[in-house]
């Protein structure tokens, strides 16, 4: 399957879509912790002794986390028909294409933060994150 050309962002029209964009990143992040515990109580359940009620439990248990898994699934597809990435579950990270002085970059934003200003080269990750000072909006 080809692999789908990336969204290129200005700094303006990522900035645009972050109402939608924390909306959907704060479900995420809400839901992560969550699904984390019922999968470690399924890891925690299969290693008991197999009985009726057990395996009830348990299967009730996988009920609730394909629920859970298809609606973070489903977060994570409207993210990416916006055109972001999403990075981290822990952090609500996500990244946006971007062109600066004809090269690709990476628009950074956090959860909590109320806009993108912060930016990395495509290999650099949350580790690389540069200020988007002036000079730097500039050449975007």
């Amino acid at each position: 399957m080809p692999v789908a050309e990336p969204r290129y962002f200005t700094l303006e029209q990522a900035n645009r879509t972050l109402p939608l964009v924390r909306r959907i990143v704060e479900d995420i992040v809400r839901m992560y912790p969550d699904v984390q515990r019922k999968l470690a109580k399924l890891r925690e359940m299969a290693d008991q002794d197999s009985n009726p009620a057990l395996e009830r439990d348990m299967e009730a248990l996988r009920d609730v986390l394909e629920h859970d898994s298809d609606e973070l699934n489903r977060y994570l597809r409207e993210l990416d028909q916006i055109g972001c990435q999403f990075k981290g579950f822990e952090e609500g990270l996500v990244d946006f294409h971007a062109w600066m002085d004809g090269r690709p970059v990476l628009l950074c934003w956090k959860l909590g933060e109320d806009r993108i200003e912060w930016w990395h080269e495509l290999d650099a990750g949350y580790a690389g994150r540069q200020p988007l000072t002036p000079e730097y909006v500039a050449r975007l």
